[in-house]
C-alpha cells in the first residue's frame, strides 16, 4: 500500500478480532517504522512499552474505563517519553558522526533544553506524535488497524507498565483486524477553513 492510500484509508477503529495475534516478527517491523520517526536534535526521546501479554492488557482495559479495543487488539502500544533524554549523555545521539559535528551539536542540545521542564515535555508530545503516524500508517500498509487513545487513567496505567519517574506517558494505540469498519466520517471542516496560504 503506498503512503497516500494509507493515509485515506486509515480510520480510528475500535472493533478487533480478539483471536487474532501478531508475530513477533510483525511486532519488530511495526516497531522500526517508529524508530524512524523524527525528534528534535536526533534525541530519540520517545520510549514505546509494547502490551502482548493478555492479563496486562485486561488491566490497562480496566484503567481505559473498559473500553473493549484495549483487550480485543493483538497488541497495545504505549507511547512515552523520556522527559530527560537531553540530559542523559546526548553524545550517543550524535555517535556515528564526524568529532566536529559532535562538538558542535552535542552542547548545543543541553544548552537548549535542560532545566526547561515545559520544554522538555512539549518536545516529548511533538516526538510522541509523530512517531504515533509513523505507527499507525506502518500498520495501515501492514493490513492491520489502529485507534489512538487518551480516554485511560494514566496514573493507573503508568503503574501498570512501571514507568520511570522522569518518563510521561502520552497515549496508547491499540493495534490489530478489525472485526467492523469505522462509522463514517463524523465531519470533516471544510479545507479553506483550516488551510491558510502565507499568512492567515
Amino acid at each position: 500500500m503506498d503512503t497516500l492510500t494509507a493515509i485515506k484509508e486509515r480510520r480510528s477503529i475500535k472493533k478487533y478480532d480478539p483471536n487474532h495475534k501478531m508475530t513477533d516478527a510483525e511486532i519488530k517491523d511495526l516497531m522500526e517504522c517508529a524508530l524512524l520517526s523524527p525528534t528534535s536534535f536526533n534525541m530519540q526521546n520517545w520510549r514505546f512499552v509494547v502490551v502482548k501479554n493478555q492479563e496486562t492488557k485486561e488491566k490497562l482495559k480496566k484503567a481505559a474505563f473498559n473500553q473493549a479495543q484495549v483487550s480485543d487488539a493483538s497488541i497495545v502500544i504505549l507511547i512515552c517519553g523520556d522527559l530527560k533524554a537531553s540530559e542523559k549523555n546526548p553524545q550517543r545521539y550524535w555517535r556515528n558522526t564526524p568529532e566536529k559535528v559532535q562538538e558542535q551539536i552535542v552542547p548545543m542540545i543541553s544548552g537548549f533544553y535542560d532545566d526547561k521542564p515545559q520544554l522538555q515535555r512539549d518536545e516529548v508530545m511533538r516526538s510522541s506524535g509523530m512517531a504515533g503516524q509513523n505507527i499507525m500508517l506502518g500498520a495501515k500498509a501492514m493490513g492491520y488497524d489502529t485507534c489512538a487513545m487518551i480516554g485511560f487513567d494514566k496514573d493507573k496505567v503508568a503503574e501498570i507498565v512501571n514507568l520511570p519517574s522522569d518518563y510521561v506517558l502520552s497515549y496508547m494505540i491499540v493495534v490489530g483486524k478489525a472485526i467492523a469498519p469505522a462509522n463514517p466520517r463524523s465531519g470533516q471542516l471544510d479545507f479553506s477553513e483550516v488551510v491558510f496560504f502565507d499568512s492567515f
